[in-house]
């Protein structure tokens, strides 16, 4: 059976998608209207000050007007309706190709993920914690502040050696850290993270296969 997470998600997704396509805003009774506003404009905008945006493309901000029961469904996926939309209607949208460093928000928080990077993990000493997606979480110790490896990031870009792709998953990660620490409303927090990892196998292996080089 389905858990009732994906079966909301399902049902939201189609009466959205039915809307999307023949029904006018108007039309909905008893609908009320509720203002989805991102975070962020353009990526293009990194110069651009302000609070860490919550989707990784470009958006905008737009007003939409939803029957109540609908509002009730995407409440269920997230309470912050524009991510709730996202959410409900990923799977409908084409699959847009995915930035070397992207922010995940939930709520008033937000975590950064990466590519499983050699690079990154060897240079900085960060942990990468494999995400079902394929892409993974930075974790830290306790002797590697973020300001180190902040500095470890930008030591890297001055290298020459350092490969194009590694390049721009430093200045990915660097940009986001940099944008939230000149934000006086954004504190910038290492969280340890619980972790069940396997003893190595009788080949030498430990789980890290498949980074990249």
């Amino acid at each position: 059976m389905r858990p009732m997470s994906t079966i909301v998600r399902a049902v939201v997704a189609g009466a959205l998608a039915s809307m999307v396509a023949s029904v006018p805003a108007e039309s909905a009774t008893g609908a009320v209207t509720k203002s989805v506003v991102s975070r962020a404009k353009a990526l293009g905008s990194s110069s651009r000050r302000g609070r860490p945006r919550k989707f990784t493309l470009p958006s905008r901000a737009v007003t939409v007007t939803l029957p109540e029961h609908l509002i009730g469904a995407l409440q269920t996926i997230d309470a912050d309706l524009s991510i709730a939309i996202v959410r409900a209607l990923q799977s409908l949208a084409p699959r847009m190709p995915q930035g070397p460093a992207e922010m995940i928000t939930y709520g008033a928080r937000a975590v950064i993920t990466v590519p499983r990077n050699r690079q990154l993990r060897e240079r900085t000493g960060a942990d990468l914690v494999p995400l079902s997606d394929g892409r993974a979480l930075m974790s830290f110790d306790d002797q590697l502040a973020i300001a180190r490896f902040e500095v470890a990031l930008l030591d890297g870009l001055v290298d020459r050696t350092l490969d194009d792709e590694t390049r721009q998953l430093f200045e990915a990660v660097a940009g986001i850290l940099r944008d939230a620490r000149r934000d006086s409303r954004v504190e910038v927090r290492g969280r340890q993270i619980i972790e069940l990892r396997w003893k190595p196998a009788a080949n030498g292996t430990d789980g890290e296969d498949g980074a990249n080089s």
